[in-house]
């Protein structure tokens, strides 16, 4: 592909994740939700130039958050690596099922330390976790623990749970100013008690 191929790409996963999100909301605020979307392509944007992982980091909560949005249909719009990445990225929910919070976490983390994993899923994770820890950090210092009550799963001990796995998973990327950002924010939002 060449340069101006990878920018229209990019273009069209950036007009595509705004349309699917289009009235979407961060939880607890007014912030539309593509500026997630868009935080995180930035930071992986920052760890690697290959626009299909930073397309995919665009795109990361549309088949998980977006109605009418399929495997299918990423795959059609944006091809096998881009689709692959989302879906690797996407949580299955199961509505019903009791302790599903904590099935669905524990399932990426053990896709995150599965030894086939690839450094780009890694990449886009870390994108995704580490826009999440930068909000529930300024949430925190303006809403105080009231901020937990937003979330599904409301023990802070739990989301401690899960993003300190992440943190475990994501090692090999230690080199980069992300992922010691990460760790940073995970010691002021998760201190020790």
């Amino acid at each position: 592909m060449t340069e101006n191929n990878y920018d229209d790409l990019l273009a069209k996963a950036i007009c595509f994740a705004a349309q699917q999100h289009s009235g979407q909301v961060r939880k607890g605020s007014n912030i539309p939700y593509i500026v997630h979307a868009l935080e995180a392509a930035a930071i992986v944007a920052a760890m690697t130039e290959d626009r299909q992982v930073i397309a995919a980091a665009v795109l990361h909560d549309t088949l998980e958050d977006c109605e009418g949005v399929s495997p299918d249909l990423l795959h059609d719009l944006f091809g096998e690596k881009i689709s692959s990445l989302v879906m690797e990225e996407s949580e299955i929910k199961q509505q019903d099922a009791a302790g599903s919070w904590k099935d669905r976490k524990r399932m990426t983390l053990d896709g995150l330390n599965d030894p086939f994993c690839s450094k780009e899923h890694k990449i886009l994770t870390l994108g995704d976790k580490l826009s999440n820890l930068r909000a529930m950090y300024r949430d925190e210092l303006m809403f105080g623990d009231s901020l937990w009550e937003r979330f599904n799963q409301k023990d802070k001990s739990e989301h401690k749970w899960y993003y300190t796995g992440i943190a475990n998973a994501l090692t090999v990327l230690d080199e980069y100013p992300a992922m010691q950002e990460y760790v940073q924010l995970l010691g002021k939002v998760f201190p020790d008690q």
